[in-house]
């Protein structure tokens, strides 16, 4: 599996969700294991267009969304370095070269990210527009890898990544489909968790990541101004 990724935590969550998006697989029911679905997803003949990636920019949460002691993060340069999945075979047939920046491979997309406190709690927002099958599925896919795998290896750049992931009860803040995991990195010593939450609602799909005190924070806020209809 060769993805090019930032070496972070936050950086190799991402990217570890940044495989091919839209699955080719049909069956439309693996992934009801890693999520709490609230009915099937529509007809593409019925479905509205998908939001461009400036409408889904200014769906975002900003500073002033989420109150004091928020800053927004950096955009990191373009990492290259080669990352290699041990032990969790599912992760690695997901294969294929990933977008670089650690971003899902769907077209529209929209992302921000913010420090607090001047600490090393982080915050992360993505939003995506497609069809409802193909983020249904591709979203689906990568949780129910990865939840798969209680632990696993990630080798970046020469660094191994010990991880550790726990399935979570989805959030039960709406939406039609909804994911939850707790992922812990280590690596030289150090441990970082990450809670990472995803909630399609139509044919958007949210996916709110960090500090789980901070995830839990906003979810409710992000989630609100990504659905706002006016």
């Amino acid at each position: 599996m060769r993805v090019r990724v930032a070496t972070t935590a936050l950086g190799i969550t991402a990217a570890l969700l940044a495989v091919p998006a839209c699955s080719t697989d049909t069956t439309g029911s693996e992934h009801q294991t890693s999520s709490s679905r609230m009915g099937k997803p529509t007809d593409a003949a019925r479905e509205p267009a998908a939001l461009s990636s400036a409408a889904l920019e200014s769906r975002l949460l900003d500073p002033r969304d989420l109150g004091s002691g928020y800053l927004p993060k950096p955009e990191r340069p373009a990492q290259h370095d080669d990352v290699k999945v041990i032990g969790c075979p599912a992760l690695s047939e997901l294969g294929g070269d990933a977008a670089t920046g650690g971003t899902l491979a769907f077209p529209h997309r929209a992302k921000v990210d913010f420090t607090y406190g001047g600490s090393s709690s982080e915050i992360s927002e993505e939003l995506y527009s497609d069809s409802v099958k193909k983020l249904s599925d591709g979203i689906g896919r990568i949780f129910d890898a990865m939840t798969g795998c209680p632990a696993y290896q990630v080798v970046s750049g020469g660094t191994p990544v010990d991880v550790t992931s726990q399935k979570l009860p989805a959030p039960t803040v709406g939406g039609d489909e909804r994911w939850s995991l707790l992922l812990t990195f280590i690596a030289g010593g150090r441990s970082t968790v990450v809670k990472q939450t995803a909630i399609r609602d139509g044919n958007l799909l949210l996916v709110v990541s960090g500090s789980p005190a901070l995830v839990d924070r906003h979810l409710d806020k992000a989630l609100a101004k990504a659905t706002v209809t006016s």
